[in-house]
């Protein structure tokens, strides 16, 4: 048969700690912080990687870096807009982006690009992050095996 459902039970409880479960379903779940799968690794600061990430491959705004998480996460992640500014505003004001605007005089579109401390924090981050993410893409394959 393969996996056995303790196994899966194991799998599950080391991917999303019960606190978290118990959490988003009082919350009702979602595609937010609460997200029993995405909420721990969206607080452990995942949006800011995912966004340094894109801008490590050159300079792009607001909607278009929610449209790169939408894309590069396969939908997983959703980011609104009134998420997204107020966290570009922030990785500006600690230097790990430099933001102009496209036409000053109109305040069109922001273009962001990130800087060398923005890379020293991108890389900062996944280094926090990645054992996350292979806990959880572990404990999602044996559940897909299982399943």
């Amino acid at each position: 048969m393969g996996v056995s459902r303790r196994q899966t039970d194991e799998a599950v409880a080391e991917a999303v700690p019960l606190s978290a479960a118990r959490a988003a379903v009082a919350a009702g779940g979602g595609p937010g912080t609460t997200d029993p799968l995405v909420g721990e690794l969206r607080r452990a600061g995942l949006l800011p990687l995912l966004v340094l990430h894109l801008l490590s491959a050159g300079p792009s705004y607001g909607n278009a870096l929610i449209e790169g998480i939408s894309i590069s996460t396969g939908g997983l992640i959703s980011v609104n807009p009134n998420t997204m500014y107020p966290l570009l505003r922030s990785l500006e004001e600690n230097e790990f982006v430099t933001g102009e605007w496209e036409h000053p005089e109109r305040r069109s579109r922001r273009f962001y690009a990130i800087t060398e401390q923005g890379e020293v924090e991108r890389q900062r981050l996944a280094a926090e992050i990645k054992p996350r993410l292979e806990q959880v893409a572990s404990a999602l394959e044996l559940l897909r095996r299982v399943l």
